[in-house]
């Protein structure tokens, strides 16, 4: 291949220097995928190379890096070197160039990428936990590296959480438009426009690569942003003088999802929560929660928690009674009605963050959603998944959160008895 010359953004020089992860991530118009793409065309022009590019989810070609690397062997006027397939890009020194989703990948399947050199992983926001760990140890020949771009969309993120890691072996940069040297009048117009109509945080995360306070469409999403952004996200140690009340999301394939709350006139305090599957009741029960020896008040259990279970005969009411749990039934509110009132406690809602389970609640709540229909684009009910369940759970706390006392039912004053006087 002829020598040829090449300006990058400037903070793309830290790609020169060898290491695992390398990351660029930002906002629209910085230049990302772009300089990658030309980047890694170079590399596989001076030496042999096997590369893959791979996102979360590739269905088709089309929707792959495929056409960017295209346009950019055209650019660059290495079509001479190139030979660009349907599928694979081909380089005449025996450089190879691949495409597949991460999505569908086992560890079985995802063995045929053992030998890749480089592996680009584009919109990495949207990688899996899942996805990374089969990935990563598969991407292992000798100065193997994995790069990454993206535009951050939770701090939660695996790719995100990597790429502040501050491992030895990571090299992140943030690239945004005002990074790109060559960034056009017609996209900064587009910009200013976007400042003036979107809110503050879509327009950071859009153009200034900063992290959403949820995911786009999240049910609670303005809800999730002011309790950040008002410091109800704190600790919250607990506070034996209040009763500590249990709020049940049942499951057993599916998570179950319980919250632990405490009551403080009108605030309510998530201070733990514990998910997890395939157990008993009566070992979440005598393992996880009779345990922790709090100042107990109420288990309130959806109204499915009454039905009787045709294995036992039994409710998980009725079980739960009989380990000395004092039972109490969330009124059976339709799941809109719920998400409403969900809005109206949640201003009152603090969350521990010293809590994992109840973390684990709050990514659930800035990644509850709604189906979006394809074909008229209008959201609908909401998305049942991983994240469901604490949602669910969360929903049940707003419906009952009125009812959490700090009192035993035997201390309670003795009601009048009503009488009616008659005057004949």
């Amino acid at each position: 291949m002829n020598d040829v010359a090449i300006s990058f953004p400037k903070k793309f020089a830290a790609f020169d220097k060898p290491s695992r992860y390398k990351f660029a991530r930002g906002g629209r118009g910085s230049a990302k995928s772009w300089t990658v793409a030309r980047k890694l065309l170079l590399i596989g022009g001076q030496s042999p190379k096997r590369i893959l590019c791979t996102r979360e989810v590739q269905k088709s070609i089309k929707q792959s890096v495929h056409q960017l690397l295209k346009d950019q062997v055209t650019a660059l006027g290495l079509g001479g070197f190139y030979n660009v397939l349907e599928t694979e890009i081909r380089g005449k020194n025996g450089t190879r160039i691949y495409f597949s989703g991460l999505s569908d990948q086992t560890v079985d399947s995802i063995k045929s990428f053992e030998g890749v050199d480089i592996c680009w992983i584009e919109e990495g926001q949207a990688i899996t936990d899942k996805s990374l760990k089969i990935l990563a140890p598969t991407i292992r020949a000798k100065g193997s590296e994995i790069w990454v771009t993206y535009n951050p969309q939770l701090d939660t993120d695996p790719i995100h959480v990597l790429a502040n890691s501050g491992r030895s072996d990571v090299i992140t940069i943030d690239v945004n438009w005002y990074d790109n040297p060559w960034f056009p009048e017609v996209l900064n117009n587009e910009r200013l426009e976007a400042k003036a109509a979107l809110s503050k945080a879509e327009y950071e995360h859009i153009w200034e690569g900063k992290c959403m306070p949820a995911v786009e469409g999240a049910i609670y999403f303005n809800e999730i942003a002011d309790a950040e952004a008002k410091g109800r996200v704190t600790l919250l140690p607990y506070d034996p003088m209040l009763k500590v009340h249990t709020i049940w999301d049942l499951g057993f394939n599916d998570s179950m999802f319980i919250l632990f709350a405490q009551r403080l006139a009108s605030e309510v305090r998530i201070i733990d929560a514990i998910e997890d599957n395939r157990r008993t009741l009566v070992s979440y029960v005598t393992e996880d929660v009779a345990p922790r020896n709090y100042n107990w008040g109420d288990d309130w259990l959806p109204h499915d928690g009454f039905a009787k279970r045709h294995q036992s005969g039994k409710s998980d009411a009725e079980v739960m009674r009989l380990l000395g749990r004092n039972v109490a039934q969330i009124p059976n509110m339709e799941v809109e009605a719920g998400i409403r009132r969900g809005r109206e406690v949640f201003p009152r809602i603090y969350f521990n963050k010293e809590s994992e389970g109840v973390m684990r609640l709050v990514e659930c709540l800035k990644r509850y959603r709604r189906h979006v229909s394809k074909s008229t684009g209008e959201p609908s009910r909401p998305v049942h998944d991983e994240y469901s369940h604490g949602a669910d759970a969360f929903r049940y706390l707003c419906i009952v959160s009125d009812k959490l006392t700090n009192h035993n039912q035997d201390d309670l004053p003795p009601q009048p008895i009503p009488t009616v006087t008659s005057y004949w």
